[in-house]
């Protein structure tokens, strides 16, 4: 009878184990919007056979969550937006690097890990926007002119709470060091329009409502309001253009969506063939496409939004040392009294 119980617990945990190894699977913690990421998923299952259980949150709650499972999580990889939160979960040990040539080969170095812990998808420019008929483009240069006096009482940004600021800022420590920012941003605060608050949306529609005259804003979210259901949201956006600046420098400031192995990854090579999928030029045309973000594939057409702005110089500076003067850059803006 014993002998019996034995073979019979064998076989359940042949069973188990089969069925387990059997089910091609991967498991993503994503920060993207389902509507975002999910057609690109399912295309990838239809080529794959893969299934992708997806976990859609806010950045910041994804990457307490995989730290509060620690080696118990059920994530493969992690999506998520902004080098600087690439950083802090490499920072936070909840991430491991993998090697991809694949990977390698399609994504320039300024926009993947030097150690491999992520990879960029997806490039996302953060220019000047100006009201069309209140400002000439003439008048615009770089960033570090926006400190300028001329501009006083013009200007609309969000709060230095806000991460896509702080890598801009980042970006600018890594650039000029942090004395030269430091006065930069002195003078810069100067010249707000209001108190910031609210998102990048609420920055260009508070420009085209006349509360300043220039908005410093990630352009996808231009594109999303002029492809709106909403009107409103389109005639706002239409009051705008898009200006680059410092092109005769160092060039716009840009930052990343990326993906990364979690270190608890259970299917890890499930987790690569997604990885990878995720910069066929398929996939690069449809995000750029649908969210107006730039392909991080060099020869991916651009989609006719992303065109109707114009080419640019970006920022060459690796996206990972934005993560590196995170923590300076925020206290930067707090001595600023950029709230």
């Amino acid at each position: 009878m014993k002998n019996r119980w034995v073979v019979a617990g064998a076989a359940l945990l042949i069973g188990v184990s089969g069925q387990a190894w059997s089910a091609e699977e991967v498991n993503l913690y994503s920060a993207r919007k389902e509507n975002l990421i999910k057609p690109l998923l399912e295309r990838f299952t239809e080529e794959s056979g893969i299934e992708v259980n997806l976990v859609t949150g806010k950045a910041d709650a994804l990457l307490k969550r995989l730290e509060a499972e620690g080696r118990h999580s059920p994530a493969d990889l992690l999506l998520t937006t902004d080098a600087g939160r690439l950083h802090r979960a490499k920072e936070a040990g909840v991430l491991q690097p993998m090697q991809s040539d694949a990977l390698e080969q399609v994504i320039p170095d300024t926009y993947r890990d030097p150690e491999g812990y992520w990879y960029g998808l997806s490039v996302r420019a953060r220019p000047i926007l100006y009201v069309k008929d209140k400002v000439d483009p003439q008048e615009l240069s770089t960033y570090e002119d926006l400190a300028d006096p001329r501009w006083k009482n013009r200007v609309c940004i969000r709060s230095s709470g806000n991460i896509y600021n702080q890598s801009l800022v980042a970006s600018m420590i890594a650039s000029r060091g942090q004395e030269a920012t430091q006065q930069w941003a002195d003078a810069f605060v100067k010249n707000f329009a209001r108190k910031p608050a609210g998102g990048d949306r609420d920055q260009i529609a508070a420009a085209a409502a006349g509360m300043c005259d220039i908005a410093v804003a990630n352009t996808y979210y231009l594109g999303v309001m002029l492809h709106s259901d909403d009107p409103a949201q389109r005639e706002a956006a239409e009051k705008v253009a898009v200006f680059w600046p410092n092109q005769e420098g160092r060039g716009t400031h840009v930052n990343v969506s990326g993906i990364a192995l979690t270190a608890a990854a259970g299917n890890r090579d499930n987790a690569q063939r997604l990885m990878e999928f995720l910069v066929s030029d398929e996939a690069q045309a449809w995000y750029a496409e649908v969210n107006h973000e730039y392909p991080v594939k060099a020869d991916v057409a651009w989609s006719e939004t992303l065109q109707s702005w114009g080419t640019f110089k970006a920022d060459d500076v690796n996206m990972a040392r934005l993560g590196e003067y995170n923590a300076e850059a925020l206290k930067l803006m707090d001595r600023a009294g950029w709230r």
